[in-house]
């Protein structure tokens, strides 16, 4: 355990280095913020955006994941990693399909579940990610390992863009979803500097969302963005006992399992 703590250690203050130097080159600037489903809110005093050299402060990037014994099956409140589990979001001739497989992968010497992501546009398929988690039983928080995306142009792969894997070229796993979530909480979902460096804030914890799939209260909504375009954001919705149910204009159509899971 001494041996793995130091590995960690080694590696945070390896990613801290690298996400500087990339700041520097990059520069961060602020940008405007819509009104999230439910109301705005107020952010606590105490915790500041990050500003400066550093796009890090302020915003959790440390979770101490070697304290778990994690599991590639489970559940918390508005995050299912249970096999066959599917939920889908549509707007239009827009929809996205995200579906909890049988299939696990082994990420950074742990056995994560895999989620596989399809997006169409349009109508037409756009890309295919598969994403890897593990949930900590102790906390409920479940951890963001990394993805495998395919981008699709008229059915062929064209490229492989925000792919990343924990363990690998100084990426580190992130956190997708607290176990007990908090307004104020700011977190960085991935951690693969240079690559994908998504990052969050919970914003709501009461709001209500009328959706093709039904009426929900007592939702979770986040503000979420990158690191690495600050200027980019969006909201996102989540009910207990379900997951997503809103991302920026995708609304909930359907979710389950699926028959034979």
């Amino acid at each position: 355990m001494l041996a793995l703590v130091s590995e960690m250690a080694i590696r945070r203050m390896q990613f801290s280095l690298l996400i500087c130097i990339g700041a520097l080159l990059m520069g961060c600037s602020g940008a405007a913020r819509p009104t999230p489903p439910g109301g705005e809110s107020t952010r606590p005093a105490e915790v500041s955006p990050g500003t400066g050299s550093d796009p890090t402060a302020g915003w959790q990037t440390e979770f101490e994941i070697e304290t778990c014994r994690l599991s590639d099956t489970g559940r918390n409140p508005f995050f299912i990693l249970e096999p066959g589990f599917e939920i889908v979001l549509e707007g239009g001739q827009d929809r996205v399909i995200i579906t909890v497989l049988e299939e696990t992968r082994q990420v950074d010497g742990l056995s994560t579940r895999v989620l596989e992501e399809r997006e169409w546009k349009g109508g037409q398929l756009v890309e295919i990610s598969r994403n890897f988690y593990a949930l900590c039983p102790e906390t409920l928080d479940v951890f963001y390992f990394g993805e495998e995306v395919d981008i699709y142009q008229d059915g062929e792969i064209v490229r492989h863009d925000g792919a990343w894997m924990a363990g690998r070229e100084g990426a580190l796993a992130g956190l997708i979803m607290p176990g007990r979530p908090a307004i104020g909480d700011r977190y960085y979902q991935e951690i693969a500097p240079g690559v994908a460096m998504d990052r969050t804030e919970v914003v709501s914890l009461d709001a209500s969302l009328e959706t093709p799939a039904g009426n929900f209260s007592g939702l979770l909504v986040t503000r979420e963005g990158t690191a690495l375009n600050p200027q980019e954001e969006e909201f996102k919705t989540y009910a207990r006992g379900i997951g997503l149910i809103q991302d920026s204009y995708l609304l909930l159509t359907r979710y389950g399992f699926k028959e034979g899971s």
